[in-house]
């Protein structure tokens, strides 16, 4: 079975996560509804509130219940996307123009606050208080991990270790518990969410590596910004720290890397980094963490969302957008 067909084989409850999105965010204000759903209409793949509903499939399935963690997690991440955009001045995020382009710092960050609160304030209607407190956890390491990232702007000397836990804390464990909190809602044994847990976090790893990857190998119209943005705005992801350590490149990138911090373009920096190992090693180290998600899967009991999980998972390994 490919995604399409997944999407397809949820696209009832999909559309009603959807509709149930853009309710949540409208009426308290005029402008902060426009805002809101300005990054919302935008799209997205929308994987966190799939996992939700997936992991749901695993115990009493009740999409009443289960839209009370699947909202609040895409709204969630949509918050934090707003944050970034002001962070790194970003102009636009799949292909549209960014809140912050569009107004301007202030609206987004009043933004990107009250669809965080919204997330919360949807979650209490489940009355699991396990659940509020592993989001509420969950966004305490999200906000460390962007804390990291701003810290080590522009900082090549970081090792591959520190880039793993930032991204673990910034965008994994978004996704591991998207797959967790699923299960758990819908009462599904400690076993079988504790499972889903580490797939989504081996998920979430390869991911946000990939992401990673098409920064530097996409093209404009497959990533909805332009190459290289990662660069431009300081941060040193992990296919350049693997670059970084080719002796024979080394220093010729680390001056490009000084000249985009002052402003200079980023496409012969680029092209150092795509000659080197550095992409190949990114590459193997994402199939890794798929791998180990396989693990975790070959453990939950056989059927159609252990099937949809694993498409899902070699999609994400091999995604262009």
């Amino acid at each position: 079975m490919k995604l399409l067909d997944i999407f397809g084989a949820l696209k009832k409850d999909i559309d009603y996560i959807e509709r149930q999105l853009y309710d949540s965010i409208e009426g308290d204000d005029e402008l902060l509804s426009e805002t809101s759903l300005h990054l919302l209409k935008a799209g997205g793949k929308r994987l966190r509130p799939i996992f939700v509903l997936l992991g749901g499939k695993f115990g009493i399935y009740d999409l009443e219940k289960l839209q009370y963690v699947a909202v609040p997690l895409e709204l969630i991440h949509s918050a934090s996307l707003v944050h970034d955009d002001v962070i790194d001045d970003a102009a636009t995020r799949r292909g549209k123009p960014t809140v912050k382009a569009k107004w301007d710092n202030k609206i987004a960050m009043y933004t990107g606050d009250y669809i965080y609160a919204k997330a919360l304030m949807l979650a209490t209607r489940l009355n699991n208080p396990d659940i509020h407190r592993i989001l509420a956890k969950s966004m305490v390491q999200m906000s460390v991990g962007e804390m990291e990232q701003i810290r080590d702007f522009f900082n090549i000397d970081q090792s591959v270790r520190h880039y793993l836990l930032r991204i673990r804390r910034k965008t994994a464990l978004l996704i591991a518990i998207s797959c967790q909190l699923g299960a758990m809602a819908a009462g599904a044994p400690a076993k079988v969410h504790s499972l889903l847990y580490r797939f989504g976090y081996n998920v979430g790893m390869a991911f946000q590596i990939r992401d990673d990857l098409l920064d530097l190998c996409g093209t404009e119209k497959m990533i909805g910004k332009p190459p290289g943005s990662d660069m431009r705005q300081g941060n040193i992801t992990l296919p350049v720290i693997y670059a970084l350590q080719d002796k024979e490149i080394r220093e010729p990138l680390l001056q490009e890397i000084t000249e985009i911090r002052s402003g200079h373009d980023t496409r012969r920096a680029i092209e150092m980094i795509l000659s080197s190992s550095g992409i190949k090693r990114a590459e193997e180290l994402a199939d890794r963490f798929i791998d180990k998600a396989m693990q975790a899967l070959e453990q939950l009991p056989e059927g159609k969302p252990r099937s949809h999980f694993k498409e899902i998972a070699l999609f994400v390994n091999k995604r262009s957008y």
